[in-house]
């Protein structure tokens, strides 16, 4: 018995990895396919119809690529800093519940990696690590930009870590559990059991925070071209920038599938729509609403960004929480 749960979690495993992988790079084509459609351009055409082929070309560009390290950087922390990045955004992947279970050749599937009773606190706690990937590969690289890039990184996802904990504190009050399928089943009873009906002000402040958290447009300061060159990946190059790439989509379907599960019915049925298949729509849903949102808002300043979590976000998600305490008191 204990044999097939090794041999199930390591399918899982290999099936997560393998796919997120491959999606993260699909991902690149459908952000630059619908920017273009926003903006009036063309995007990716030439290589394979509507240039369905421009992720392979932007693969194979990468594995090619030179691997270049600085003679002055700390070599070992420059190469192990992308390594942080992506792992950490796959390992906080083991604990979240893609979708519900299914039958396979007489077999139940639950398509989790592993099923902890704490899966949302697991979740961010693994996703908070991975502020030491940016971090370390700035302070690593010996330039000055990449340098003012990983303290970005640090003061960003710490910053909005804080917003992103308290503003889920109020739903899991509600909930009594930490387990994301514990959550999922709480909205079990149809649309008008969703968290976002009773914690709006909650789901504001995740997404908000989200956008923080995953690097997003108008929060994208880490590696802002404008203003320092790239950030911390800006002596990266080949592979070794392609896995900070692979994890911050990773992170980005991490928290979509988040949202999806905490605050919009997770993967129950949508009336005639299957759980399985209401869940994919959601996600897809909110990828492309990231996407829209770059499309639409300009860049925030570094002091704008501060400014905004800590004297507007912080104190709304204390006064959130301290609101939904009382409603359940009285």
């Amino acid at each position: 018995m204990e044999t097939s749960i090794i041999i199930e979690t390591i399918i899982k495993a290999m099936v997560v990895l393998a796919v997120f992988s491959a999606l993260a790079g699909f991902t690149t084509y459908i952000e630059r396919k619908v920017l273009a459609f926003m903006q009036r351009r063309l995007g990716p055409m030439n290589v394979g119809p509507q240039g369905v082929l421009q992720l392979i070309a932007d693969g194979t560009k990468l594995f090619c690529k030179e691997d270049f390290i600085p003679q002055n950087a700390v070599k070992p922390i420059f190469k192990i800093a992308p390594i942080i990045t992506s792992a950490t955004a796959f390992i906080a992947m083991t604990a979240v519940p893609f979708f519900p279970e299914f039958e396979m050749f007489g077999y139940t599937v639950r398509p989790i990696i592993s099923d902890v009773n704490v899966g949302l606190l697991f979740v961010m706690g693994v996703a908070g690590v991975g502020l030491y990937g940016p971090l370390l590969a700035g302070m690593s690289s010996a330039n000055k930009w990449a340098l003012l890039g990983g303290a970005r990184t640090a003061i960003q996802l710490l910053s909005y870590e804080v917003v992103s904990g308290l503003s889920i504190l109020a739903p899991l009050m509600l909930v009594g559990s930490l387990s994301l399928i514990d959550i999922n089943n709480y909205q079990m009873g149809g649309i008008t059991h969703w968290l976002i009906w009773s914690q709006p002000l909650a789901f504001l402040l995740f997404v908000m925070a989200g956008f923080a958290e995953t690097n997003r447009t108008p929060f994208d300061l880490l590696e802002h071209e404008a203003e320092i060159v790239a950030g911390y990946a800006t002596e990266y190059s080949g592979m070794r920038w392609g896995m900070f790439f692979i994890g911050e989509y990773a992170n980005l379907f991490t928290v979509c599938f988040l949202i999806s599960l905490i605050f919009l019915g997770g993967f129950n049925d949508f009336y005639f729509i299957p759980g399985g298949l209401a869940i994919v729509m959601k996600v897809m849903f909110l990828i492309f609403f990231f996407l829209w949102t770059r499309a639409s808002w300009p860049h925030v300043r570094p002091d704008q960004l501060m400014w905004l979590c800590w004297k507007i976000l912080m104190p709304l998600s204390v006064i959130n929480v301290l609101i939904t305490g009382f409603v359940m008191m009285f």
